[in-house]
């Protein structure tokens, strides 16, 4: 008899261990991400900041662009690079992030200003100081996120973890699908 199954079931355990320490309100940190910045001119000539984490993710720095892109769930909100943005609904609408530690080790929030690009609708962006001081992006009143665990533009794979992750539609509310 092979002890397949139990290996298994205690691997899958693990993995759900951590994703729900990424998750919590641990402040500890669960990353040793370090960030670099480069500067690039992009398609209309302006110039865009984007940073490269040590996990090989892309996400701008801040003072980003939000636009609309379609995606196998539909139009859904993405930065200037074409990366998904994620809402938490454990947060509050025009309140103060309340992903922390490891939770924001593992969801990078979107720093400071951004403007609208194609489909967004700007009366709807806006800015929330986080726990730190630092501005937060926001969309619909939604502080905005990364997933770390996206590898590049179009990538929704944080789409629904643990039940309180999603990407965001033109208008700011959750694609729950």
């Amino acid at each position: 008899m092979t002890r397949t199954r139990p290996r298994l079931a205690g691997a899958a355990l693990v993995a759900v261990a951590l994703l729900l320490a990424a998750c919590s309100d641990d402040d500890e940190p669960t990353s040793t991400d370090t960030t670099t910045e480069a500067t690039e001119t992009t398609a209309d000539g302006s110039t865009a900041a984007e940073s490269t984490t040590e996990a090989g993710a892309t996400e701008p720095a801040a003072g980003a662009t939000v636009a609309v892109a379609e995606s196998d769930l539909g139009p859904i909100l993405v930065d200037g690079q074409g990366l998904t943005l994620y809402l938490f609904t454990s947060d509050t609408q025009g309140e103060p992030t309340t992903c922390t530690g490891g939770c924001a080790a593992a969801w990078p929030a979107l720093t400071g200003e951004v403007t609208a690009g194609e489909g967004v609708d700007p009366a709807l962006i806006g800015t929330v100081a986080g726990p730190d001081g630092t501005e937060q992006a926001t969309y619909n009143g939604w502080p905005l996120y990364y997933y770390a665990e996206d590898a590049g533009p179009g990538d929704t794979t944080g789409q629904g973890v643990g039940g309180v992750w999603w990407v965001l539609d033109a208008e700011g509310d959750a694609v729950e699908s």
